[in-house]
């Protein structure tokens, strides 16, 4: 063939099968003649005949639809034109996908059609969405549905299943995003119906599922990709007017254009805190009286603070990335007072708010939720908004309330120099709006899990020990506690800050009893390193963290250098009590169930540790990793642990004494 046929050109497609004709031939007639096509085999040769069939159909339908003159016709073509698809013996994605490209493509050019003739439509190709996501122009003939029509059957009876789809099996948003502003006006289209969010939420518990965990993993992340989307288009107004407003880095350096953009006086936001410390009320009062003045209809507070300005002009040259609160403190765009929202970006941001709550109720579906708001993913506007942080509160204290460390880790920051959920809300950040009840229950869960350390404790002292002795002389118990571990660690060097630590024990019945109790523990740890004791140590197998506590409240232990707990049921929850062993030098830990946790721990108050047998434990990268302070250590074996190869030339390059080590049956051996 020197030419090639346009399908259009085919006038009729045959199998020959009368007899003796050629093997596996297709006749096709065109004009002028015929031609036959010989396969290799008689599934070859149907694939060809059934190909050509659905080509020269649809290229009828394309002609017949570009140029529609009578609806009630062009109805009568599409539903043809849906049961061929259904019909064709051919697996294949386009054989659904064309004939929806060309509904889209009919709709797109014909806008002046009835609200009957758009529901008939999309009827009529239900049957095909049921296994294929709609076309973008598509997706805008829906949107536009649901704008108009939120309360038509056919949002409940059609669109159901195709967001159900969509949000099970869409891999990324942002490769196809009118999937995501379809799903997002379908979800507001339910919340207009006459029950609301209750149609809202039984269509996310039809998306979990019955039982405990769901079965869709894709379904969670879709979920909130929307809720972002939607949350971030009803503060659009607001970001779009800072077009011209000085970028994150320029607020922190306190200037407003790149070429002369210099502010005369340094902008605050106008929050209140009951919680703030005497220092900052001291500040207060040597100010003047603030003016309130007016930027893109939000209010902020200017302040006549000379120290204020000295500060931002010492920050001039910094190159580092502004901290999120320090933001939010000086961005002339950002007020939790007066952000007021249109009337129906108002109903949007409700909606989508009580979706995130509805999330967070699930258990399965709460680590994956924390693990992708750790990053604070929200614009600024919303974290100053009012109503929006406090509504949020519910989903941070569910993630303070769940014991899983996966979760309430989730609350500190996603790295250092990073604002997290627990700067925010807690007393003297833009989103606490309590006396401090929040702060204390992150407090509290951070504590009681593998946080219990110098590092999250001298956090609290530098930036958080005013709301924790206001707290503490509140009554609250985990405040009291974080101020006992403070004096117990040596947290606090001042002198005066420790007296008036004891005096904020001491004014509360609580306090001052858990203080003695600290005073006695120091003297009998004073009492052993007097004592003396044994040296070395074995506990039996099968030994428990009771047994092994029990026996080192029993004696004098001040000299024990060697300690074994090979073979024991020990777990992390012991190293409370190896911290207390001052001479320390020599810990087995083989085949036990010490963990990460209790390896933070060990690391940094046994720095003086020498040999250290981790061989069978459950420990991975995550605690390893601390072993990186232990200066001192000369031998250490991580035979059969979760080691990883980078992990380990980690530790050899910040271990110096470091001489035998143990890696075999790991990654790195």
């Amino acid at each position: 063939m020197e030419n090639s046929i346009s399908y259009s050109a085919i006038e009729d497609v045959q199998l020959l099968s009368w007899e003796n004709a050629p093997k596996y031939c297709l006749q096709l007639t065109i004009p002028g003649g015929t031609v036959l096509l010989q396969a290799a085999n008689s599934y070859l040769r149907d694939q060809w005949f059934h190909s050509l069939q659905w080509k020269k159909k649809i290229y009828k339908y394309k002609k017949v639809l570009s140029n529609p003159s009578r609806w009630d016709v062009v109805l009568k073509e599409i539903r043809t034109l849906v049961d061929m698809a259904l019909t064709s013996p051919l697996q294949d994605d386009s054989i659904h996908q064309a004939p929806l490209e060309i509904v889209s493509k009919l709709l797109s050019e014909n806008n002046n059609l009835t609200t009957q003739d758009h529901e008939s439509i999309i009827v009529a190709i239900a049957p095909l969405l049921e296994n294929n996501h709609p076309p973008p122009d598509l997706c805008e003939f829906f949107c536009k549905h649901c704008r108009e029509r939120p309360r038509s059957m056919v949002v409940i009876e059609v669109f159901t299943p195709v967001v159900q789809r969509i949000l099970k099996h869409n891999m990324d948003f942002g490769k196809c995003p009118r999937l995501r502003l379809f799903t997002q006006e379908y979800i507001l289209a339910l919340n207009e119906l006459n029950a609301g969010m209750e149609v809202v939420k039984k269509f996310i518990h039809s998306m979990h599922g019955p039982t405990g965990q769901c079965p869709h993993p894709r379904v969670l992340p879709n979920l909130v990709a929307v809720c972002l989307a939607a949350i971030y288009s009803c503060y659009e107004e607001f970001i779009n007017s800072r077009d011209n407003s000085p970028s994150l880095k320029e607020i922190r350096n306190g200037c407003q254009q790149q070429c002369d953009r210099k502010p005369n006086l340094p902008l605050r936001l106008l929050h209140t805190s009951p919680d703030l410390v005497s220092q900052e009320a001291t500040l207060t009062e040597s100010r003047l009286k603030p003016v309130i003045v007016t930027s893109n209809e939000i209010h902020v507070e200017v302040e006549r603070n000379n120290t204020a300005n000295q500060k931002m002009t010492a920050n001039v040259g910094n190159d580092s990335e502004p901290n999120l609160i320090d933001c939010l403190m000086v961005s002339p765009t950002c007020s939790t007072m007066s952000i007021e929202l249109s009337a129906q970006a108002d109903r949007i941001l409700g909606c989508y708010v009580e979706i995130l709550k509805m999330l967070s109720d699930y258990d399965d579906w709460r680590p994956a939720l924390a693990s992708l708001l750790q990053p604070i993913p929200f614009p600024k506007e919303a974290l100053a908004h009012e109503k929006f942080t406090k509504e949020l509160k519910y989903v941070i204290q569910r993630f303070a309330e769940d014991p899983r460390q996966e979760v309430h880790s989730c609350l500190l920051s996603v790295r250092a120099g990073k604002d997290g959920w627990f700067q925010l809300y807690s007393p003297g950040g833009v989103a606490c709006d309590d006396d401090g009840e929040l702060f204390a229950s992150m407090v509290h869960i951070l504590m009681g899990s593998c946080y219990k350390t110098k590092k999250f404790l001298l956090s609290l002292a530098e930036n958080k020990l005013g709301p924790c002795m206001l707290l503490a002389l509140r009554g609250n118990q985990t405040m009291v506690e974080i101020l006992c571990l403070m004096l117990e660690y040596n947290i606090i060097d001042n002198n005066d800050t420790q007296l008036q630590i004891i005096s904020t024990l001491e004014s509360t019945d609580m306090g001052k009893r858990m203080y003695e109790q600290l005073c006695d523990r120091q003297r009998e740890l004073k009492e052993l390193q007097r004592k003396g004791g044994p040296t070395r140590l074995t506990l039996p197998s099968k030994s428990t963290d009771a047994d092994l506590a029990r026996l080192l409240s029993s004696g004098s232990f001040g000299n024990l250098e060697n300690l074994s707990l090979a073979f024991t049921n020990v777990t992390s929850a012991c190293a409370e009590h190896l911290i207390k062993l001052p001479s320390l030098k020599q810990l087995n830990l083989w085949s036990t169930q010490f963990g990460d946790a209790g390896l933070r721990l060990l690391s940094e108050h046994l720095t003086m540790l020498q040999v250290l047998n981790l061989c069978e434990t459950p420990v991975t990268d995550a605690g390893l990793l601390a072993l990186s302070s232990m200066k001192s250590l000369c031998s250490l074996n991580m035979n059969s642990t979760k080691l990883s190869a980078d992990t380990y030339e980690d530790l050899k390059a910040k271990l110096p004494n470091l001489k035998e080590v143990d890696v075999r049956y790991t990654e790195a051996w």
